[in-house]
Order: C-alpha cells, then sequence, then structure tokens
C-alpha cells in the first residue's frame, strides 16, 4: 500500500491513477492491477444504490461498503468520501471521519473549503483529501467551475488553503483546464482531476462510466468496455437455455 509521503512524492514524477470502487469483488481486481488509490465514492448513490443524488446516501450506507471494499482490497490506499451533512459540525465530522477509518479506509474526502473541519480530522491522525470546483454536495448547476476571473482567483486561493490545512490532495472537479493547469503549479501537493483536462497530477473516474455500467456518463468520462452489453448478452443467453 502506497503511503501519504509516496502519494505527495508522485507529483510532478508519475500520474496517480485513482477510481471509485463500491463492492468487494471489484476492490480485489483493482488491489491486483496496483490502482494508487480506491476512492470508495458517495456517486454510490447513483450508480449502485439508484438515488437521484449523492445528497440522498448515508453515513451508515457508506459505512457498509467501505468495509466490502476494505476486504477485498488489501494493499490498496482507500479513501472514504464524507457523505452530505456528516461534516456538518467538528463533531460530526470527526466522529464520521473515526468510523471510516474503522472500516478500512485510510483518509476521507470533503468537498469544499473547510478549515475547521479538515483541520480538526487531521488533528486526529486521519488524512484528508481535498475537493474543489464542482461540488456535487452542494451544486445547484453542474457546468465548468472557474470561467471568470473571480471564480478562477477563489479557486487557486482555496487550493492553496487546503494544501495549508494539511491535506495530501485536492480533486479537481469540472475546472477548466487551464485553471486546473494553473492551481496545479500553484500547490505542492497533488491534484487529481476528474473532467478537468490532462495536466493535473492524476485522474479519477467512476469506475461504472469506464465500464459501461451506467446509463449516462459524462463527455470526459472514456467508456474503455461495455460490461452493460455483455452482461445482457450474457443473462439473455441464460434465459434463452432455461426455456429451450
Amino acid at each position: 500500500m502506497k503511503t501519504i509521503e509516496q502519494i505527495k512524492s508522485m507529483k510532478n514524477k508519475e500520474k496517480i491513477a485513482v477510481l471509485t470502487c463500491y463492492d468487494y469483488f471489484t476492490a480485489k481486481i483493482l488491489d491486483s492491477v496496483g490502482i494508487d488509490i480506491i476512492l470508495v465514492g458517495d456517486s454510490l448513490a447513483n450508480v449502485v444504490l439508484g438515488y437521484e443524488t449523492t445528497r440522498d446516501v448515508t453515513m451508515n450506507e457508506m459505512k457498509i461498503f467501505t468495509e466490502a471494499v476494505a476486504r477485498g482490497a488489501k494493499n490498496s490506499f482507500i479513501v472514504g468520501d464524507m457523505p452530505y451533512l456528516s461534516d456538518r459540525n467538528k463533531e460530526e465530522a470527526v466522529k464520521n471521519a473515526k468510523i471510516f477509518v474503522q472500516s478500512g479506509a485510510n483518509a476521507v474526502k470533503i468537498e469544499g473549503n473547510k478549515e475547521e473541519i479538515i483541520k480538526a480530522i487531521i488533528k486526529e491522525g486521519i488524512p484528508v483529501m481535498g475537493h474543489l470546483g464542482l461540488l456535487p454536495q452542494t451544486a445547484k448547476k453542474f457546468e465548468m467551475q472557474g470561467k471568470d476571473k473571480e471564480a478562477a482567483d477563489k479557486l487557486v486561493k482555496d487550493a492553496k488553503a487546503l494544501e495549508s490545512y494539511g491535506c495530501f490532495c485536492i480533486v479537481l472537479e469540472c475546472v477548466v483546464p487551464e485553471l486546473a493547469e494553473k492551481i496545479t503549479q500553484n500547490v505542492n501537493i497533488p491534484t487529481i482531476g476528474i473532467g478537468s483536462g490532462k495536466d493535473c497530477d492524476g485522474q479519477v473516474l467512476v469506475i461504472n462510466d469506464i465500464l459501461g455500467l451506467c446509463d449516462k456518463s459524462p463527455s470526459f468520462a472514456k467508456k474503455y468496455t461495455d460490461l452493460g452489453k455483455e452482461i445482457r448478452k450474457a443473462v439473455e443467453n441464460y434465459i434463452n437455455d432455461v426455456k429451450k
């Protein structure tokens, strides 16, 4: 398993590969091929549990699926995604971050520039992955971030702030690529892009998107295979065999 220092040292040297994962068997596969970081994302809400938004997934559900991933990925660095309202205050945030660690996570991810919350969790010895740009838990519109100077300047400032709090890396979601590159150059910790261009220190995608297991995927998510089609074909063949 990579350590925090090893992950941080990959900046400007080796791109960091991150994927979401929610179950034991997939975690075993990701572990076996040497993925750098596994994120038990709150996207679990949409792609596994069928909820409308990521705001619907509960802390208890995140706990159960983190435990499943940890049972499968014995050697991978696992990050638990703090769900909506799980970090509403310092006490709640620390309690829930500890639940993630007890469930097998090595770190937690927090959306937004939340100084007191992030510092409180890090003070307890739990590493924090930051998240800036599009913040799905609170976003009213899903659109590219940092398009005007004021918004761009704020994102650069927020990224530097997260670094100063002690975050070990920062997810940049749907940030204008030129701005994502600028942020990457202006902080000393790795940036992990999703829909933010190729110049971040690493990339993260929802595993269902790259495997073709989604009804609709974002335009920036490359589909590497179409398991949905293969599963449909296999099940149809099974039904035909049974009904012969």
